[in-house]
C-alpha cells in the first residue's frame, strides 16, 4: 500500500493529492449532472453573442466555450491551488486553515468533536474515490455516446457488439 516504504512524507502527500482530486471529482460530477437540469441566465460571451443555454452539455462544451473562458477557469483554479488551499504541515492533509469543514471555503462552518471529525474525513474519502471513478465513468460515456446518460444502443462501434 501507500506506507509499504514507511515515508511518511510521501503518505502524506499522497493523501492530500487523494483529498483534492476527490473534491475535485465531486464538484465535477455535481456540475456535469447540474447541467442537465439547469442553466445560469444571461451569455457566457456577451461579445460572441453566446449563451449558457447554447452550450452543450459534458465534452461538447469544449468547441463552444471560447478560448478566453478556459483561460479565466485556468486561472481561478490556479490562484485557488496556489493562494488559497496551500498545505500546512502542521495541520492534517486537506485541513485548510482558511476553509471550513471538510475543505469547503466557509470558514465558519466547523467540526469541533474529533470522533465526527474523523469519521466524516473517512466519507469524505470513500466518496471522493467514488467521485473519481464516476466522473471518469461520465467522460468515457459522453465520448462513446454522446451523452453522460447516453444509451449504448447508439454506440455501434463496440467491439462487444454481436456481429
Amino acid at each position: 500500500g501507500f506506507t509499504k516504504n514507511g515515508d511518511a512524507d510521501a503518505f502524506r502527500r499522497r493523501r492530500y493529492i487523494e483529498l483534492k482530486h476527490g473534491r475535485v471529482s465531486m464538484l465535477a460530477c455535481l456540475g456535469y449532472i447540474t447541467a442537465y437540469y439547469y442553466r445560469f441566465p444571461g451569455e457566457v460571451s456577451p461579445s460572441l453573442g453566446l449563451k449558457f443555454e447554447d452550450v452543450p452539455n459534458g465534452l461538447g462544451a469544449f468547441s463552444k466555450v471560447p478560448l478566453s473562458g478556459w483561460a479565466q477557469m485556468i486561472f481561478f483554479a490556479g490562484t485557488v491551488e496556489l493562494f488559497q488551499y496551500v498545505d500546512d504541515p502542521k495541520r492534517a492533509p486537506g485541513d485548510f486553515e482558511n476553509a471550513g469543514f471538510l475543505g469547503i471555503p466557509n470558514g465558519y462552518l466547523k467540526i469541533s468533536d474529533p470522533e465526527s471529525k474523523a469519521k466524516k474525513l473517512s466519507a469524505e474519502i470513500a466518496n471522493g474515490r467514488l467521485a473519481m471513478m464516476a466522473i471518469i465513468g461520465m467522460f468515457f460515456q459522453d465520448g462513446l455516446t454522446g451523452s453522460a446518460w447516453g444509451d449504448w444502443a447508439n454506440y455501434t462501434d463496440s467491439p462487444l457488439r454481436a456481429h
